[in-house]
């Protein structure tokens, strides 16, 4: 072990050394390299230690191409600095990947078949038990209750579980350990329960109102805006309790803050159905029209409204393992389909369950898994034949099902980081094990499932500091950091706006660019013609040129009351009028006369002479 630190510390970077040796010395230098390259043990130990940038293996170092120039930039300091940018991302990207070798160690894992004739869903979970882990098989597990039908909802990391009967029973507990947090009989009807930002608190809808408890089950706050609730979610980067209900009203609720943020009405009845995107924090809603309609804090009407089944949505739910791309939406009518959340030109993949008059549940597992509860069992469908366009009305192929005769089944959850499946039904809850549809590898500064008082404490002023606000809530949330596009406006000249928008020009040029003024009006026009007659003579410094234009200022309201005035200004429209254009040249000519006999009388042009009749015979002969 001793010699094995000593190889490690006396490790150089092999592009960097320098040649000691001259004469007959080259040799010995190669061979040294050679030997160093073939002790794999030493460089395993220099590449996933942590030792000091100098040393680092010439592996971890970006290479010539991998790095873009910028040659096309001609500012030698901002190409500069984009290069070094370049050079840092590339350099840790590299890093990761070498990081991503040590640390991801678990395996991605599935049921598969050995025969062209065998099939997964044909395993029962009895089955499936015995050949799982001893840690593994714990997560089978079967609750009675009495209150239901239950729905549950998991925390972020997935080791603590809240369940919420229809009758008022309400319990949180670590469901790996069994440690029960709480328990409450609330003796009403509780449609909805949710996490907040961790399991030391959860929301409740209830009959009237939102009510938000502790660990220890105590009553912390009643949420007396949010009227007649029936589904509840959380945004954890934005510190959002999103609540709708009978009234059909969805309403943002910052927990942060205790502050109402907006509150949105959708105008399409008691609504039963909503779900988030975890990828941008967009909410859809299912309504009982069929329509499916997303939400954002800042849009006071739906971002995308699709007409998907032809009776009441009952299920909505987004696949958290392609990044939000697809939605897979369940109806009254029977129907299952899954939805490409880009384009929305169609299905994606549609096909009909058993129990068409029964409620149906849906939803995605962390690995792109569909689950499907209806009628009196639970089917699961495996990527990525469900993301797949398919145009016939034919089931996609079964990956497992498990039967429960408890119905209704009115909740499917999928555990974090784990391969289970948990059905909230009339008799109780019941867990599952489904292979495969777990997160095998998580990230520790995300959602930590083994996180102690002091870190989760960290975790939660760190998410205060880092939250995001509402206003950034978009269906495409990558905007952010994009160069803006240039814009199409255009000012009154006709070139495009690159100063001063077209919503800021004054209003004439508006009227101008659209091509709705008459041009034959001057907008600054004055009814002082001597000032301006005096202006035309001429030989006037600048300072007199000031003081006429200050006295024009003074008397630009004078004449306003004149009957050609008033006829003037009532004909003013945004169209060209014939006869309006005739008095306003009949106006110049008369002020172009004006200024010409001053010029005369001062002598500075030639008075023009009036031809007679008689002139025509003036150059005869």
């Amino acid at each position: 072990m001793d010699s094995l630190f000593a190889k490690a510390d006396a490790i150089k970077p092999l592009a960097k050394r320098r040649k000691t040796a001259h004469n007959g010395s080259g040799s010995s230098t190669k061979k040294s390299q050679d030997n160093l390259s073939a002790d794999y043990t030493a460089q395993s130990v220099a590449k996933h230690t942590s030792i000091p940038k100098s040393l680092l293996p010439t592996t971890a170092e970006p290479s010539n191409d991998s790095a873009p120039k910028h040659s096309h930039i001609a500012n030698k300091k901002l190409r500069g600095e984009l290069q070094r940018q370049s050079a840092h991302n590339a350099r840790a990207k590299a890093l990761v990947d070498d990081s991503a070798d040590m640390l991801l160690l678990e395996d991605v894992g599935k049921m598969e078949v050995e025969g062209e004739m065998d099939r997964t869903w044909r395993a029962g979970q009895s089955e499936i038990v015995k050949v799982s882990g001893q840690e593994a098989a714990k997560g089978r597990k079967e609750l009675k209750l009495d209150g239901g039908p239950y729905r549950t909802r998991y925390t972020r990391n997935g080791r603590h579980l809240v369940i919420a009967g229809r009758h008022g029973h309400v319990a949180a507990f670590d469901w790996q350990t069994g440690t029960l947090h709480t328990e409450l009989q609330l003796q009403e009807t509780c449609r909805d329960i949710t996490f907040l930002q961790d399991h030391t608190f959860f929301a409740v809808a209830q009959k009237k109102f939102v009510y938000i408890y502790d660990r220890d089950g105590v009553e912390l706050h009643c949420l007396r805006s949010h009227v007649e609730p029936t589904r509840l979610e959380f945004l954890p980067y934005h510190w959002l309790l999103a609540s709708v209900g009978n009234s059909g009203y969805l309403k943002y609720q910052d927990t942060s803050t205790g502050q109402l943020l907006v509150e949105h009405r959708t105008k399409l009845g008691a609504c039963t159905t909503m779900t988030q995107n975890l990828h941008n924090a967009v909410i859809h809603l299912g309504h009982q029209n069929g329509c499916i309609t997303l939400w954002t804090p800042n849009l006071p009407h739906p971002a995308v409204q699709l007409l998907a089944h032809l009776g009441p949505v009952s299920s909505v739910s987004v696949d958290p393992s392609s990044g939000g791309r697809y939605m897979a939406s369940a109806g009254k009518d029977g129907t299952v389909k899954v939805w490409d959340c880009r384009n929305w030109k169609g299905a994606v993949r549609e096909w009909s369950v058993r129990g068409s008059g029964s409620e149906t549940e849906v939803e995605w597992s962390q690995r792109g898994f569909l689950g499907v509860a209806s009628g009196g069992s639970v089917n699961v469908y495996s990527p990525p034949t469900i993301q797949q366009q398919f145009n016939g009305h034919v089931q996609p192929p079964l990956y497992l099902t498990h039967p429960i005769p408890s119905r209704p089944l009115t909740s499917l959850r999928f555990t974090p980081f784990q391969d289970v499946l948990t059905i909230g039904h009339n008799a109780g809850v019941s867990s599952i094990l489904v292979p495969g549809t777990g997160e095998p590898n998580f990230d520790s500064s995300e959602a930590d499932p083994f996180e102690s008082r002091k870190a989760r404490r960290e975790r939660e002023v760190k998410g205060l500091l880092d939250k995001i606000q509402p206003d950034l809530i978009t269906l495409d949330p990558e905007f952010i950091g994009t160069l803006t596009e240039p814009s199409k406006l255009v000012t009154s000249d006709g070139k495009p706006a690159t100063d001063t928008p077209f919503a800021r020009l004054p209003r004439f040029d508006r009227l101008r660019v659209s091509g709705k003024v008459d041009t034959t009006e001057d907008p600054h026009s004055s009814d002082d013609d001597n000032n301006d007659e005096r202006i035309a003579e001429g030989g006037i410094d600048e300072e007199k040129k000031a003081k006429l234009r200050e006295e024009r200022e003074k008397k630009r309201m004078r004449g306003k009351n004149k009957s050609m005035k008033r006829y003037l200004r009532k004909q003013r429209k945004n169209v060209i009028d014939p006869a309006t254009v005739a008095i306003r040249e009949k106006l110049e000519k008369v002020k172009e006369e004006k200024r010409r006999a001053v010029l005369v009388k001062k002598g500075i042009i030639e008075e023009k002479k009036k031809s007679s009749a008689l002139d025509r015979f003036k150059h005869r002969t």
